[in-house]
């Protein structure tokens, strides 16, 4: 699907240079047919070292003869990517952003684009382990819409919706997910120092016990209540721990917490802004 296909990635930091290494790893194109673009001239030749690919330092050449432009730039730069890029995109290629906040109007308008999609990956697409949710504008192809599975398959798991109001709801949930989940490993290593372990030691046991109940839960035909119902023996550990995590009201905190990253999000893409949200 992406053979005889020129990508263009217009930021190829941690994110673009993730994307770049999915899909060659799966040789899902030639390194010949990706031209990373960047600024920083140290990724620039990282990137070419590594794996071949052409790169540039300037976006409008980059994009020249690109049949996909992956925007994968920060944010607060995305203005300036706009007024360097506006109209230069050629007419018949696609435009993949997974910047942060910024919605299809903003993006179309902006780039003065009409086939747009816009992606909301989360931090565990860096080695290939993540899931991202995605659109795409009416003026989509199907053959562009192939190609889009492909190239975000490249970061993991990927979930296509028809309506973009999904993807400021994923901002807040997987998307800003991973922070959430830091911060819980990070207050269970503190714990674990606290009783009397090594920070070392700590740390391994509340890494490995999140990865592996991860694991087990999409391996598990149970729902997560009933995984959690079979490890709570009545008078145990389990159920002492949950009912003052329940009483200090963790899960309302926790709702709390998306809601709010929810509507932020909301509120970036309404402004037109797109100067504080990260993956």
């Amino acid at each position: 699907m992406l053979e005889n296909t020129r990508i263009a990635f217009v930021g190829s930091g941690a994110m673009g240079g993730a994307m770049i290494s999915g899909l060659l790893s799966r040789k899902r194109i030639a390194p010949s047919d990706i031209v990373a673009s960047d600024p920083q001239r140290e990724i620039t030749e990282g990137l070419h070292n590594t794996y071949g690919v052409d790169v540039s330092r300037d976006n409008v050449a980059a994009c020249k003869d690109a049949d996909i432009v992956v925007l994968s730039v920060k944010p607060q730069v995305l203005p300036q990517v706009f007024s360097g890029l506006a109209g230069s995109i050629p007419d018949d290629a696609l435009v993949m952003s997974i910047v942060a906040g910024a919605n299809m109007l903003s993006l179309s308008e902006g780039l003065e684009h009409r086939s747009v999609i816009r992606a909301m990956p989360n931090t565990p697409a860096q080695i290939g382990a993540g899931i991202t949710v995605w659109t795409e504008s009416d003026a989509v192809e199907k053959k562009q819409h192939e190609q889009a599975e492909i190239v975000l398959q490249a970061l993991g798991r990927e979930i296509f919706v028809d309506d973009e109001d999904y993807l400021d709801m994923a901002t807040a949930l997987s998307g800003t997910g991973p922070s959430y989940v830091f911060l819980f490993m990070e207050a269970l290593v503190d714990a674990g120092v606290r009783m009397g372990f090594s920070q070392k030691m700590a740390e391994e046991l509340v890494y490995y016990m999140v990865k592996g109940s991860a694991d087990f839960v999409v391996q598990s035909p149970k729902s997560l209540s009933q995984l959690r119902d079979q490890v709570t023996s009545p008078g145990g550990t389990s159920v002492e721990a949950l009912y003052h995590l329940e009483k200090a009201g963790f899960r309302t905190a926790l709702s709390q917490a998306v809601w709010a990253a929810y509507k932020r999000s909301v509120e970036l893409g309404r402004s037109g802004r797109s100067d504080s949200l990260k993956s």
